[in-house]
């Protein structure tokens, strides 16, 4: 009996909790992605052409078209069609703002990254002009002891010498 109830109780569901308990949540970002998509699609000269043949085909067809087949009647001054351009406009303008509030927040963040980027650049460009100065100022005050060629040839033969020295020192405490 205890094997059957562990059984159906593994059979069934566990309730709402864990994961069976949250239900799918629309994303906001993928709502956003929507609508700029939306926006950008809107804003393209096909679609302008597209819309424009829809209407024409529309307007030709309910003008044109044998009265049993229109479904829209021009008596009606294209009724159905006035109603789904009002519902399309009235959908496509949330969805264009949406899309350039997102815009306007990435450009916000665009701004204030550029701006902390100018202000390190502002702090490098000054520490290296502090540097210059300091360097400007440490050639003037040793202006008066400028090394030419002849005293570094001088001193850099002194310095050899010392080094064959120091060799033939080596040589001779090795034998």
């Amino acid at each position: 009996m205890a094997r059957q109830t562990r059984q159906s109780a593994l059979d069934a569901p566990r309730g709402r909790s864990g994961m069976l308990q949250r239900t799918p949540q629309p994303s906001r970002d993928r709502f956003g992605r929507f609508s700029e998509a939306f926006a950008r699609g809107m804003g393209t000269s096909g679609f302008l052409i597209g819309m424009t043949v829809f209407v024409v085909l529309w307007l030709a067809w309910n003008t044109f078209a044998p009265r049993e087949l229109q479904f829209d009647p021009r008596e009606y001054n294209y009724t159905l069609l006035t109603l789904i351009l009002s519902l399309q406009a009235s959908y496509a303008a949330p969805l264009i703002l949406l899309a350039q509030n997102r815009q306007d927040d990435r450009d916000r963040v665009q701004i204030e990254q550029d701006r902390q980027r100018a202000e390190r650049n502002l702090a490098d460009t000054e520490y290296l002009a502090r540097e210059v100065v300091a360097l400007r100022m440490a050639v003037t005050d040793f202006s008066d002891e400028t090394v030419t060629r002849d005293v570094l040839r001088a001193e850099l033969r002194v310095l050899l010498d010392k080094l064959d020295a120091r060799e033939d020192r080596a040589d001779c405490s090795s034998q």
